[in-house]
């Protein structure tokens, strides 16, 4: 590991323990937090998530979020009707900036929520959360207003890899999972951005940023873009700007082998972009799986789609001015 980053695990990782909720209301002042909650079919659990946040950190004791919006990507079950119930304000992906078409992907969800928020400091939460605890919010927001140094900030934790709803089998390492982050983000990242090789959840969908970086930097439409953002960041407002902080567990719900295939092809061609801007020559990814015939071809498209930096859009221009 390079010194600098093992200076940089010395200065700039945390415990949710090291900043109690007193200190980071005091230093808030009149720095606004929005939290959003990207959804697509989570009714079984986004209502707890918006219920924590609104009962912990929505009240008249306790003022730290100002916004909770839960951007609803085109769920078929009950997720909006759920997360509207529970407290939180929803909003369709496809009403925000309808004169751009919308694509699928969690990038599109995120860059499009800059446009129907308005905090000084944006905080996304995955809404497949079980068992949340309002550390997950309270962890990577205190830095951000306690340290103005401090730019962007990635949660880490243990993942608990099983497939009972409390936590991992008998003889299973608690610790284990995200194993798209160990076979393909860490190495990538140790070997093109070694500053980067600090971060124990690179790929971990709960971060806090100040909207000043996020609208500065491009979206990666699809899985690629936890990894971009963060090499983005990097490149735009330095290491010593980035920081990480321990919440503790978290508890979701995981992917079958074939759908991180399809994450990890998306992750690779991020940072193959980043890499070199060059041109792939076929962004395909080619999975098996036995049907009737033996073993059966499908083939998808990886994502290779990016939003611009927000703060080339006109409508996001005009209400800033407006």
């Amino acid at each position: 590991m390079l010194e600098e980053v093992e200076r940089w695990l010395d200065r700039r990782s945390w415990s949710v323990a090291d900043r109690p909720l007193e200190r980071i209301l005091a230093a808030k002042r009149n720095t606004k937090v929005s939290v959003v909650l990207p959804a697509l079919n989570e009714e079984a659990t986004v209502g707890d998530i918006v219920a924590v946040i609104r009962r912990e950190l929505m009240t008249e004791k306790v003022p730290l979020v100002d916004e909770l919006v839960v951007i609803d990507s085109g769920s078929t079950d009950r997720t909006a009707e759920v997360a509207a119930a529970a407290g939180a304000r929803v909003v369709a992906r496809d009403s925000i900036l309808p004169r751009i078409p919308a694509v699928p992907g969690k990038g599109e969800v995120l860059w499009r929520s800059l446009m129907v928020t308005s905090g000084d400091v944006v905080c996304f939460v995955d809404a497949d959360l079980r068992d949340f605890s309002a550390d997950f919010v309270t962890g990577i927001v205190g830095p951000l207003l306690t340290d103005p140094d401090v730019d962007f900030v990635k949660a880490m934790y243990d993942r608990p890899f099983g497939a009972g709803p409390d936590g991992p089998a008998p003889g299973e390492a608690p610790a284990q999972g995200g194993r798209v982050t160990e076979l393909v983000a860490r190495p990538l990242l140790n070997l093109h951005w070694p500053r980067l090789a600090g971060f124990v959840q690179p790929l971990g969908g709960e971060y806090a940023a100040r909207r000043s970086l996020l609208e500065r930097l491009p979206f990666p439409v699809g899985y690629g873009v936890e990894l971009g953002l963060l090499v983005d960041a990097l490149h735009t407002v330095g290491l010593d700007a980035l920081a990480q902080v321990d919440v503790g567990v978290r508890k979701h719900r995981h992917q079958d082998g074939q759908a991180l295939g399809r994450m990890a092809a998306a992750i690779y061609r991020t940072a193959q972009l980043r890499l070199s801007r060059g041109h792939l020559v076929r962004p395909r990814l080619t999975q098996f799986a036995r049907g009737e015939k033996g073993f059966e071809p499908t083939t998808y498209a990886v994502d290779t789609e990016e939003r611009p930096p927000m703060t080339e859009i006109a409508e996001y221009a005009r209400r800033r001015v407006a």
